[in-house]
């Protein structure tokens, strides 16, 4: 993973808003906060091991595939 230096709450929403159009909406700006936290929450969890490997994945798939009775 590449060494990029943290940023604090404030300064991703600083950096969020700057990129907004002016008239974006509340929602716009919440949906955008809400994807950072994910994607954030994401690399964490991949940097500390709590992944699944592709084998996995394919596993749990075929489990909610058969539990669904749906195609992919």
């Amino acid at each position: 993973m590449s060494a990029i230096a943290p940023q604090t709450a404030k300064q991703d929403v600083c950096k969020i808003l700057i990129h907004l159009p002016d008239d974006c909406s509340l929602e716009d700006i919440q949906y955008r906060l809400y994807v950072l936290q994910k994607i954030k929450r994401g690399l964490k969890d991949a940097e500390e091991g709590r992944i699944y490997t592709r084998k996995e994945v394919e596993k749990r798939m075929a489990k909610w595939v058969s539990f669904t009775g749906k195609e992919i």
